[in-house]
């Protein structure tokens, strides 16, 4: 009886299988000693699996270098199953630490053992640590590699991750298909997020290939006076979609500044303005030249707020003091809160205008200048 049970605790395959449980019932140190005694017997047709077994008992403990030893243990096996395995996880270990450059090698030993079940998460680790180095070409490749792959866990950030680069270097129509083939990798009803992400930046990159289209549409000199209106109002509020908004502004200054389409690109800035028809012409409005400055700079928002806190701040300063007891009002005071209420204004940029305008409409209609203007 001794001597059987001498036999089987001598044998490769079985002292890997006790290691594997003490392991799982977390006694680590007695694990640890049990693959040391298969590595112990050589050359067996289980050795790899021990070292790989060893290594990973050996990093739960806290012992990541001679974690790395044992893992370097199974990749010299060559054994097809765990050698990529043991790579993987000597590559998580440098990552986890930080140490890219170290990590890299250990990928590139898995992707050389061709396992393809371990291919994809490879190939996605070479692609970022050769973006970080600034290495598009060779990020490309392993991005391809990952999406070639058909992985549907891996596939997808590495579709988005190239599109992303290539929208960066203006190539919108490979980015169109790149995403187009993450997202057939995609069950939408299990990974609903993943599915967005791309659809997102899939639309992103029919923004781009439409802004270039409208560029160039604007290209010839001079523009064609049907197609250059509209392809000036496209172009100029397509791009603050994409967070170019200064550049927008620029396209409608070109527009108004070309005599042959200023009238229709003005007629198309302003198509959301009101008609203004109990003041007669919009042309003759003060404030008009300001709110088509603030639409082609796309800083409407902006003079909103500034209007708005205008208004606040007047109002303030005169219903403060008519809510005042009559009683508690003193003999001039009236006028210095009227006098304080129309100089808000004047801090901002359309302040000067609207003192003007006032100023003129009180000499219209009284024939004389405006008296005591208060000083700023």
């Amino acid at each position: 009886m001794s001597e059987s049970a001498e036999r089987v605790s001598d044998d490769p395959a079985q002292l890997c299988e006790q290691a594997r449980n003490l392991a799982e019932n977390g006694e680590a140190e007695r694990a640890a000693l049990l693959f040391e005694k298969v590595l112990a017997l050589g050359e067996t047709p289980c050795r790899a699996q021990a070292a790989l077994g060893l290594a990973v008992v050996l990093d739960d403990s806290g012992d990541v270098e001679r974690a790395r030893e044992a893992d370097r243990a199974a990749i010299a096996t060559g054994d097809p199953e765990y050698g990529p395995r043991a790579a993987y996880h000597l590559a998580l270990t440098h990552e986890r630490a930080g140490e890219h450059g170290q990590a890299a090698p250990a990928w590139r030993v898995v992707v050389d053992f061709g396992n393809a079940a371990y291919l994809p998460p490879a190939h996605l680790a070479l692609a970022r640590i050769a973006d970080d180095a600034g290495e598009f070409d060779a990020a490309r490749e392993h991005w391809e590699a990952v999406i070639g792959t058909g992985d549907a866990e891996y596939g997808p950030p590495a579709a988005h991750d190239l599109a992303e680069r290539l929208l960066e270097r203006g190539d919108p129509a490979r980015a169109q298909r790149i995403l187009a083939a993450g997202l057939r990798l995609i069950d939408r009803g299990t990974a609903p997020y993943a599915y967005a992400r791309l659809a997102v930046a899939l639309g992103i990159s029919y923004l781009d290939q439409a802004i270039g289209a409208f560029g160039a549409a604007l290209g010839e000199e001079p523009p064609d006076p049907e197609v250059g209106p509209l392809a000036t109002e496209l172009l100029a509020r397509t791009l603050p979609l994409r967070g170019r908004a200064a550049e927008a502004g620029e396209v409608w200054r070109r527009g108004l500044a070309d005599p042959g389409t200023a009238g229709q690109v003005r007629a198309r800035l302003r198509r959301d303005f009101g008609e203004g028809e109990e003041d007669g012409d919009p042309a003759d409005l003060w404030w008009e030249p300001v709110v088509e400055q603030a639409v082609s700079d796309g800083t409407l928002p902006a003079l909103t707020g500034e209007a708005f806190g205008a208004l606040d701040h007047m109002y303030a300063l005169l219903a403060v003091r008519y809510a005042d007891a009559p009683a508690e009002r003193r003999p001039g005071e009236t006028h210095d809160v009227l006098g304080r209420a129309v100089r808000v204004p004047s801090g901002y940029a359309w302040g000067p205008l609207l003192h003007e305008s006032f100023a003129e409409r009180l000499r219209l209609a009284t024939g004389t200048p405006v008296p005591g203007w208060p000083d700023d």
